[in-house]
C-alpha cells in the first residue's frame, strides 16, 4: 500500500515531490519512505523467522513465536528510525550533499540499516534450508527402515519448495544489493544508464515479493501437504500422505509399503508460525 500510494501521488501530483523549502513535501517523503522501508524490512525478517522455524520443526524443538514477533516488528522500527533520522535531521535536504564525507555520514548509515538485514537473509536462508533438507532426508530414511519412491517424491517436493522460496527472494532483492554496491564503489564515476536500469528493475521486482510469497508459501494442491514423522513412541497411526481418505490406515495397524510416513497421535504437536504442526 505504501508503494502504491507513493507512486500514485508522484505520478499524478508532482508537487508532493520533495523540494528544499517545502515542509509538506519533505514530510511526505520522510513518512512514505519510513512506511515502505519498515514493512519491507519486516518482510525480510519474517522470511528469516520462517526458515528458522522450519529448522526447529524438523529438529522437533520448540519454536519461539514471541521472539519472532518481537524481532520482526521491533528491529525494523529501530533500524528505520535510526537510518532516516540521520538522513532527514537536522537538514531534510538530503538530495544535494556537498561532499562524499557528508554522504558517508548521512546516507551510508541508512543504506547499511536497510541493506544489511536483506543481505543477512540472503546468506542465512539458503543455509538454513539446506540443513533442513538434510534433516528431512535423515528423518525419512531412518523412518521404518524404508525409503521408497513416495519418500523420494516428498523430499524432492520439499527441496523444490525451499529452493523457490530462496529464488523468489533473490529475484526481488538482488538488484538492490547490486545497486548499493555500485553506488558506493563508483561514487564519483557512476554508470548512469546501469543505475537507472537497476532502479527500473527494483521498481518492478521489489513489490513482487508479496505476489511471490503468496505462490511459494501456499499449499500447492487442494489435498493435504502433511508429512507424518514416524519416529514417535508407538504405532498409533495417523493418515498417510495420500489425499484419498479411504486409503488411510486404521489406528494401530502395522506400517506398510503404501503408508511409509506415519505419525502417532501426539496432542502436544507444536504449531509453527505458518500454522503447520510439528508433524508436517
Amino acid at each position: 500500500m505504501g508503494v502504491f500510494v507513493r507512486s500514485s501521488l508522484w505520478l499524478n501530483a508532482r508537487s508532493v515531490m520533495q523540494t528544499a523549502d517545502d515542509t509538506a513535501s519533505t514530510l511526505f517523503c520522510a513518512l512514505s519512505s519510513a512506511w515502505i522501508q519498515y514493512f519491507y524490512m519486516a518482510t525480510w525478517l519474517w522470511t528469516l523467522c520462517y526458515a528458522i522455524d522450519v529448522r526447529l520443526v524438523l529438529k522437533e524443538s520448540e519454536g519461539h513465536p514471541v521472539f519472532y514477533h518481537f524481532a520482526a516488528w521491533t528491529i525494523p522500527a529501530v533500524l528505520t528510525s535510526f537510518g532516516l533520522s540521520l538522513l532527514y535531521v537536522p537538514d531534510a535536504n538530503c538530495h544535494s550533499m556537498g561532499s562524499l564525507s557528508s554522504a558517508m555520514v548521512r546516507i551510508l548509515p541508512n543504506y547499511c540499516a536497510t541493506y544489511l538485514p536483506m543481505a543477512v537473509v540472503m546468506v542465512a536462508n539458503p543455509s538454513l534450508y539446506l540443513f533442513s533438507t538434510r534433516d528431512v532426508e535423515k528423518v525419512i530414511s531412518r523412518s521404518l527402515s524404508q525409503y521408497t519412491r513416495k519418500e523420494r517424491d516428498i523430499v524432492d517436493a520439499i527441496k523444490l519448495k525451499f529452493s523457490l522460496i530462496n529464488v523468489a527472494f533473490y529475484i526481488c532483492w538482488l538488484p538492490n544489493i547490486i545497486n548499493g554496491i555500485l553506488l558506493w564503489v563508483l561514487w564519483f564515476n557512476l554508470p548512469e544508464k546501469v543505475i537507472v536500469t537497476l532502479w527500473y528493475i527494483m521498481a518492478v521486482t521489489n513489490p513482487l515479493q508479496a505476489l511471490f510469497n503468496s505462490l511459494v508459501y501456499r499449499r500447492w494442491s487442494s489435498s493435504s501437504e502433511r508429512v507424518y514423522w514416524p519416529c514417535r513412541e508407538a504405532y498409533s497411526v495417523g493418515p498417510s500422505i495420500s489425499s484419498d481418505s479411504t486409503s488411510w490406515p486404521k489406528k494401530g495397524s502395522p506400517p506398510g509399503e503404501e503408508t511409509p510416513l506415519l505419525q502417532s497421535e501426539v496432542s502436544s504437536a507444536r504449531t509453527s508460525i505458518n500454522g503447520t504442526s510439528s508433524d508436517q
